[in-house]
């Protein structure tokens, strides 16, 4: 697994295996969003087989598929909602991570300053620099 720290609680990666879910459980994770739209994969990361492997390694488990079309603030809502209800940390996956990281960064906005939210992911390795001029609108709000 390739996990990528954001904030101490909120984690993203690419694309995790079922198998992966018990170490997860045991290095402290309590939930798992998976953003990745069953379309983009196999039987086997399907989010029914993630779901259920999640399930049986005591993990909660979400399923917010995105694409850069269905990233609405209802979808950016359920991710920030539920990373911020969750009892301890959080892992969110999709192919690479970056849809992962754009849609908990959008849920922030308004809520954490720009720069803070753009220091974060970049630190993580993902360049949302693209974001910029929507975040620091949003900065009225914080």
């Amino acid at each position: 697994m390739n996990i990528r720290q954001i904030t101490d609680r909120f984690f993203v990666a690419p694309q995790i295996e079922a198998t992966d879910m018990q170490a997860l459980a045991e290095a402290g994770f309590s939930l798992v969003i998976n953003n990745r739209p069953d379309m983009e994969v196999g039987l086997d990361h399907a989010s029914s087989a993630m779901q259920a492997a999640a399930e049986a390694a005591g993990l909660s488990y979400v399923a917010n598929p995105l694409t850069m079309e269905t990233m609405t603030p209802d979808r950016q809502s359920l991710q920030g909602d539920s990373a911020a209800s969750a009892t301890g940390k959080v892992l969110a996956y999709c192919r690479s991570g970056t849809r992962s990281a754009i849609c908990w960064t959008l849920s922030q906005a308004g809520k954490v300053p720009a720069d803070d939210l753009l220091a974060a992911t970049a630190a993580a390795g993902y360049d949302l620099s693209n974001l910029e001029a929507h975040l620091r609108a949003k900065d009225a709000d914080v």
